[in-house]
């Protein structure tokens, strides 16, 4: 499977959209998903928009749980590499990436005037 790197520069915003589960490996089982340092890998279900274009949703496979993720928080994803996949007569891309972390969001200044 070859691996390709994505620009996250070009992508526009990133917000999280599902906030981060385990993968499982296997339903019967419940069985959750390792790499082979055997770290859990989990799920994030990202937002991406680019220049007022339509938004779409994919999926973001990271090892180990990101920290402090929230819906609707816009998020910064590092070493993201897609990977094209097919299965019989299905096929698509995968995503991974090597962290996602929170951006924090900056506070609204308190616009009340005073005198």
């Amino acid at each position: 499977m070859q691996s390709i790197p994505v620009d996250t520069a070009r992508l526009g915003v990133l917000r999280c959209a599902i906030a981060p589960e385990a993968k499982i490996s296997n339903f019967e089982t419940q069985e959750v998903k390792k790499d082979r340092d055997g770290n859990t890998i989990y799920s994030v279900a990202v937002t991406v928009r680019q220049d007022g274009r339509r938004i779409s949703v994919i999926e973001i496979a990271v090892a180990g749980e990101p920290k402090g993720i929230e819906e609707g928080q816009i998020l910064k994803v590092t070493g993201l590499t897609a990977f094209a996949w097919a299965m019989g007569d299905r096929h698509g891309i995968s995503f991974r990436a090597d962290a996602i972390t929170p951006i924090p969001s900056t506070p609204v200044p308190n616009k009340t005037g005073g005198a």
